[in-house]
């Protein structure tokens, strides 16, 4: 099936004549993004974004648990063994070419094709490019596409006035833009921002990698069952239900005893 191209320029509509699965999107000039917001992106995705190359093998082997002292080939088996942590791996470049020309698809095939093309976006595009691609592109929360769509959704002001505590808030929310933002279950949105400010004033802490899918475990209630019949006691005294069977009797009598009379002639 032939993926749609979209042109970003023209307002998110697809080459071709095609209509774009994604909303309209304006995109925004980096020059006209705040730059605390840049940084704090960068803290919280991709914190060796202006030194790597497209991808970044020292994240890979802390992704994958790979002791590289320990020789290639347990390199490779840790990498076998831990391979669904690459998803947590991925750098902007690596984002922004799954966005522009891949699928989500979690095949490993995808991987590969996705580590190619962010090499080659990473020879063509400036890094300042790449990073105003991904801002544009990402997705912030439900129908919510770009930075600037998303700075004047939730708080009223445009991409280039964000305060650090905004900034940070925004960052936050990338990694799982639907079910956590800052007004749905904004509580684990700002434990996240949290973690960003505070690397970005300077102290150590470490910021956990996020999964590409936006996916929440949620706990379900646990459905009220009824008791089956057999186990159901219904305490009635004694002398009760001895007293309504009596009455009963006795109402009955008496009604069998004025539909006789009344039908003597």
């Amino acid at each position: 099936m032939m993926r749609e191209e979209t042109d970003w320029r023209s307002g998110g509509r697809a080459v071709g004549g095609a209509q774009s699965a994604r909303p309209a999107v304006r995109p925004t000039d980096l020059e006209n993004i705040s730059p605390v917001l840049q940084r704090m992106v960068i803290i919280a995705e991709d914190s060796r974004f202006r030194s790597h190359v497209g991808i970044d093998p020292a994240e890979i082997a802390d992704a994958l648990g790979v002791d590289r002292a320990h020789g290639f080939w347990s390199a490779v088996g840790a990498a076998w063994r831990h391979r669904d942590r690459l998803r947590g791996a991925s750098t902007i470049t690596q984002q922004v070419a799954k966005n522009l020309y891949l699928s989500s698809s979690r095949n490993p095939i995808r991987k590969v094709k996705e580590a190619v093309t962010a090499l080659r976006l990473e020879l063509t595009l400036s890094k300042d490019r790449i990073l105003e691609l991904y801002l544009n592109m990402a997705e912030w929360g439900p129908g919510i596409w770009g930075v600037d769509a998303a700075s004047r959704a939730y708080f009223a002001v445009p991409a280039s006035r964000l305060s650090e505590e905004q900034a940070a808030e925004l960052a936050a929310t990338l990694p799982h833009p639907r079910t956590s933002n800052p007004t749905f279950r904004p509580e684990r949105t700002l434990e996240r921002r949290n973690l960003i400010l505070a690397r970005y004033r300077g102290v150590d802490v470490y910021i956990p990698p996020e999964e590409e899918t936006d996916t929440l475990p949620m706990a379900l209630p646990t459905p009220a069952l009824p008791p089956a019949l057999d186990s159901l006691e219904i305490n009635v005294p004694v002398d009760s239900l001895e007293d309504s069977l009596t009455d009963r009797r006795t109402d009955a009598q008496g009604r069998t005893a004025d539909s006789s009379r009344d039908s003597l002639p």
